[in-house]
C-alpha cells in the first residue's frame, strides 16, 4: 500500500487521482473534512468519481507523531507531498515546523517502519545558486543553467520556504545515509486545472485568477514552469524504477512571467498584461505590502523576496530526468488550454 501526505493539494490529489487510476491502493492524511471534499471534487471534474472511494483516508498530519503511527500501518511506499507553502516571513516558525520537522517525520517512520522506497516534492526554491559573479549575466540573455548538481550558497539570501524546503531536503539524505530509499523532485511553478469550488487564488493558481480577473502589469523574470500531470507521472516513473538516491528537476520550460501570463490571456481570451513592472516599481509595491501587513495586519501579498524573483532570470535544466526516463514534458501552452478548458 501507498501512503500519499498533502493529497488534498493540487498535485497530491492528482497523484491520488493517477494512483488510483494505475489500480493501486493508497492512504491519505487529511486534516479535516472539507479537505477531503476538495480532493472528491477534483476527482468529480475528470469524471472518476468511482475512483475516489478506493483511497482509505486517516485523520492527522505530518507534524502529528500518533496520528502518523496509525498512518503507517501495512505501508510500503510513500509519496510526501505536504508542505506549507508561504513568502510571509511571519510564516517562518511553521514553515519550519512543518517543512523540516514534518519531514523528518515522516523520514524516521519510513526508517521505522522499512518502507521500501519514498518520493519527495522538493522545490526549484530548493536548488542551488549560480556563483555571485554571474548574476549581472543571469539577468541577461546569457542565460546561466541551474542543474541538480548547482551548490547551495547558505551565505546568499534566500526565502524562509526555500530555506525550510532545503532544510526538508536534508532529512531525507539524513534518511538515505541510515539506509532509507530515497528520491528528491525538484519541480518549477506547477500548474493544472482545479474545481470551481477550491480557493481560486491560493499557490501558483492564484497567476491564473489573476490574470482572468484582468492582470496589468508583466515581469520580465525568468522561471521553471510545468503542469501537474507531467510532474506525477516523473514521480511514478521513478517510484517504478530501480533509481533511488538522487534528485531530478522536473520543469517544462523556462518563460517569463511575460510570456506565460500572455499564455494564459490567450488561452481564456482576456485582454494580457500590457506595462512592464519595473525594478522601483517592486521596491515600492514590497514595502507598501510590508506597512499594511504591520500597520494594518493584512496578510502578506508581495514580499521582498517576491518582488526580487520576478525579474530574476533563473534558468533550470530538466536533462537528467528526460535522459533517464526518455520523458517528454508537455509543452506549457497546451498545459494551459487544459487549465482553461476546466476554468
Amino acid at each position: 500500500m501507498i501512503l500519499v501526505t498533502g493529497a488534498t493539494g493540487l498535485l497530491g490529489a492528482h497523484l491520488a487521482l493517477h494512483l488510483t487510476e494505475s489500480g493501486l491502493s493508497i492512504k491519505a492524511l487529511y486534516r479535516e473534512k472539507s479537505a477531503i471534499e476538495k480532493t472528491k471534487a477534483l476527482f468529480k471534474m475528470y469524471g472518476k468519481e468511482a475512483l475516489f472511494a478506493k483511497i482509505i483516508w486517516t485523520l492527522g498530519d505530518i507534524t502529528d507523531i500518533p496520528a502518523l503511527e496509525i498512518a503507517f500501518e501495512n505501508i510500503d511506499y510513500v509519496y510526501h507531498c505536504a508542505a506549507k507553502i508561504s513568502f510571509d516571513p511571519r510564516d517562518e516558525e511553521l514553515l519550519r515546523k512543518t517543512n523540516i520537522e514534518g519531514t523528518a517525520n515522516i523520514v524516521n517512520f519510513c526508517l521505522a517502519k522499512n518502507i521500501k522506497k519514498i518520493c519527495f516534492v522538493s522545490s526549484i526554491a530548493a536548488l542551488g545558486d549560480l556563483p555571485e559573479h554571474n548574476y549581472k549575466e543571469r539577468n541577461t540573455d546569457s542565460r546561466k543553467i541551474i542543474n541538480e548538481e548547482t551548490d547551495w550558497n547558505p551565505e546568499k539570501p534566500h526565502s524562509d520556504y526555500a530555506i525550510s524546503k532545503y532544510g526538508a531536503e536534508m532529512e531525507l539524505w539524513r534518511g538515505q545515509q541510515e539506509g532509507l530509499e530515497i528520491l528528491i523532485v525538484n519541480p518549477g511553478v506547477i500548474l493544472g486545472p482545479v474545481p470551481k469550488s477550491w480557493n481560486r487564488n491560493e499557490g501558483s493558481y492564484n497567476l491564473i485568477s489573476k490574470v482572468a480577473k484582468g492582470l496589468h502589469y508583466y515581469a520580465l523574470g525568468t522561471t521553471g514552469f510545468v503542469g501537474v500531470s507531467d510532474v506525477v507521472k516523473c514521480m511514478m516513473q521513478l517510484m517504478n524504477s530501480n533509481a533511488h538516491g538522487d534528485r531530478y528537476i522536473v520543469v517544462s520550460e523556462n518563460l517569463s512571467y511575460q510570456t506565460i501570463t500572455t499564455l494564459i490571456a490567450q488561452q481564456l481570451k482576456v485582454a494580457p498584461p500590457r506595462k512592464e513592472v519595473t525594478r522601483w516599481m517592486t521596491k515600492i509595491a514590497w514595502r507598501w505590502d510590508w506597512i499594511a501587513a504591520n500597520v494594518f495586519f493584512q496578510k502578506r501579498q508581495f514580499t521582498k523576496a517576491i518582488a526580487k524573483s520576478v525579474h530574476t532570470k533563473d534558468v533550470y535544466s530538466s536533462d537528467k530526468i528526460q535522459k533517464e526516463l526518455n520523458f517528454h514534458f508537455t509543452p506549457m501552452e497546451q498545459v494551459i488550454e487544459q487549465i482553461a478548458k476546466k476554468y
